[in-house]
């Protein structure tokens, strides 16, 4: 499998990314690609829900976090710089295959870390029963995009109150009600996040595919979509 990888290394939006996604699966001749990212604090929504209902807005307006819909379908997520991305764009109509692949990559390389973890019916990865990574896939074009947010780190007081839900809910019960529902993965391996990252791209990819600048500007006209 392929990694996908740009040109330069400067800070790009979520929309960006969402866009990447589908402009691999739609123009790219690879059977499979794979590429990991990050992005400044912004709350992801999934394609069926409503956005009032999920997410807190005056907040994210105070502390600067952007607010995205994205394609797939799924809950409402938070994701910051220290968690990282994972997408993957596979060949052929069968979500259900293409996510069941992503979920047993995901599994190997956290074995691979000595950490013991198992995925659920519910598109989440756990570590001793608490939600360390969360997976939400579609289809598009003959091919799967399955996407996924992996907790390494976070800052817990944007995860507690930009999510209207949670932030409802817990009212009374504070940031540590969701501690004990989620893990961080730093709190399970010696590994630093970059560390991290090489040993995902090292065990999933076995070449690289470099988009060239061109490319990179159609992702960019494709992300004005995202953007509306």
């Amino acid at each position: 499998m392929k990694y996908i990888s740009l040109p330069d290394m400067k800070d790009r939006r979520l929309t960006f990314f969402l866009a990447m996604e589908e402009y691999v699966a739609r123009c790219l001749d690879e059977p499979d690609g794979f590429f990991l990212w990050q992005v400044a604090p912004t709350v992801i929504y999934g394609r069926n829900q409503v956005a009032e209902n999920e997410v807190n807005f005056d907040y994210c307006r105070e502390y600067g976090i952007e607010v995205v819909r994205r394609k797939s379908g799924g809950g409402c997520v938070y994701a910051d710089r220290d968690n990282l991305m994972l997408s993957f764009i596979s060949i052929g109509d069968n979500v259900g295959f293409a996510f069941n692949r992503f979920m047993g990559m995901v599994l190997l390389v956290l074995r691979k870390m000595g950490v013991e973890a198992a995925g659920t019916n519910h598109n989440d990865i756990l570590i001793g029963g608490r939600k360390v990574c969360g997976t939400a896939c579609y289809h598009v074009a003959g091919r799967s995009i399955v996407h996924s947010t992996m907790l390494y780190d976070t800052n817990m007081e944007h995860m507690t109150h930009a999510i209207t839900p949670s932030h409802e809910k817990l009212q009374k019960k504070g940031i540590e009600s969701v501690r004990q529902r989620i893990t961080l993965l730093k709190d399970h391996t010696t590994l630093t996040l970059d560390e991290v990252k090489t040993l995902v791209r090292d065990t999933l990819c076995d070449g690289e595919r470099v988009l060239s600048e061109t490319e990179v500007a159609e992702i960019e006209k494709l992300e004005k979509k995202y953007l509306e």
